[in-house]
């Protein structure tokens, strides 16, 4: 990444914002690795473990406090964005104090408005971002236009289960609580599955099971063209 200049710089803002969630994050940025570190830790390190292994740059959407920039391989290079700044700032300390070196950049912007050239990167990693997002189908499209021919986008995510009185409760839950929560709880496979199906030019490589009691799936998706 030939316009970044030192290891970790300060987040630069993007337009195309979502005040509201990005209200609900900068909420939860003081609180955010107390709450959710161990219980997110295996999908974040079975996504870096999977990203590390393909050929670079990657892009890490959605990168928040930076939990999972030090289990990245020390031989990559990762640019992280994320959408709130308070979080990001976070995630800059982070880096900065682990000297986590492979980490290019980090910057403040929006996932459905990426400021970066077609092909850009070899990989990119959605970690929890799906659900957090208003338009998840368009994320993708967007992280799709920066991906080169032969790279992959790695999604790690809840997804819903079928069981009816689950998928009442999730769809309540979310029209009460979304915008305080920043994410809401109901995500179906049929919204990947859905965008895979009007695109020629991804395939589904792996989806699987992560997490000692599998609550996340980890999902692998190649550009083929």
């Amino acid at each position: 990444m030939s316009e970044v200049q030192e290891p970790c710089r300060e987040s630069e803002r993007a337009p195309g914002r979502d005040p509201s969630i990005e209200a609900a994050w900068a909420r939860w940025a003081p609180f955010y690795d107390l709450i959710y570190a161990a219980w997110l830790g295996p999908g974040r390190r079975a996504g870096a473990v999977a990203a590390s292994k393909l050929q670079g740059p990657i892009l890490n959407v959605g990168v928040g406090t930076g939990l999972e920039l030090s289990m990245f391989g020390r031989n990559t290079c990762v640019f992280g964005v994320d959408l709130s700044e308070p979080m990001l700032r976070r995630a800059v300390h982070r880096a900065r104090r682990g000297g986590l070196s492979h980490v290019t950049g980090l910057a403040c912007m929006d996932a459905m408005q990426l400021a970066f050239p077609d092909s850009s990167f070899g990989c990119a990693l959605l970690m929890y971002v799906l659900t957090v997002t208003p338009e998840p189908r368009a994320v993708l499209d967007e992280v799709a236009r920066v991906i080169r021919p032969g790279g992959e986008i790695i999604v790690v995510s809840r997804i819903s289960p079928e069981a009816p009185a689950i998928v009442t409760f999730e769809l309540w839950f979310g029209r009460r609580f979304a915008s305080q929560f920043g994410w809401r709880p109901y995500f179906p496979w049929e919204v990947i599955a859905g965008w895979l199906e009007g695109r020629t030019d991804m395939l589904l490589v792996e989806r699987r099971r992560v997490g000692s009691l599998g609550l996340f799936t980890l999902t692998r998706i190649r550009r083929t063209q």
